[in-house]
């Protein structure tokens, strides 16, 4: 069907893969530890939106462009490796809550509706870090050009429709494994405490930070 082979093995060698922690998963752990199971399930939902990105840009030939043209590649890979430590510098900057602090809302306002508008608020934001943390990570456009053309008949006349079902399949498994590891890591913060759960999120940031400055010192040589 559209020209696609071996599916069975294309869904475990995905879900072989998507079990290998990378910088979206560490970025989902980070999140689920220091604000919860509902922040790793946005991160997650994020990053899943990123990757549709790039499959929607492989199956069109752009992120083939892309890797033809040193010059876009290296501006894409820069403004990921800096969106990498801006990422990094903020889990770093995580602080601890004390159990005892209550957010103070305004008169006639109920604190259910309180922490409502303040979780959506808080999600956003790490809705948009888990889509941008992928989308402008190109060696996730390389990914994509080199895996999924491997299941891919070579004179299939629906090659991009291809590209889209195999890329829709794989974001699928990946987006259920990835919020089982957000409800993991976040059942675990919650069991070894806010503190170590602050510096757990702190060491995240720190793999972010030197990601970022190792693909900008690539680049420098």
């Amino acid at each position: 069907m559209f020209g696609i082979h071996d599916l069975p093995l294309f869904i475990l060698a995905g879900l072989l893969l998507n079990v290998t922690p990378g910088p979206d998963m560490m970025y989902i752990i980070g999140r689920s530890t220091g604000q919860g199971w509902k922040a790793g399930a946005a991160a997650t939902l994020g990053v899943s939106a990123g990757c549709f990105v790039h499959i929607t840009a492989a199956a069109l030939g752009i992120s083939a462009l892309i890797t033809a043209s040193a010059t876009a590649f290296t501006v894409l890979k820069i403004v990921g490796a800096a969106y990498l430590i801006h990422v990094g510098t903020s889990l770093l900057r995580t602080k601890s809550v004390k159990t005892g602090d209550r957010p103070r809302f305004p008169a006639g306002e109920s604190e259910h509706r309180g922490t409502a508008i303040s979780e959506k608020r808080g999600l956003s934001p790490v809705f948009w870090q888990g889509f941008l943390t992928n989308a402008l990570n190109p060696k996730v456009a390389l990914f994509f050009l080199a895996f999924l053309p491997q299941f891919i008949e070579l004179d299939s006349p629906m090659k991009p429709l291809a590209f889209l079902v195999l890329g829709a399949i794989f974001t699928f498994n990946a987006t259920w494994w990835n919020l089982i590891v957000a409800w993991t890591a976040a059942r675990m913060s919650e069991a070894l405490g806010s503190r170590l759960a602050v510096w757990g999120q702190r060491a995240i940031g720190a793999f972010f930070v030197v990601l970022g400055v190792r693909m900008l010192a690539e680049e420098a040589r």
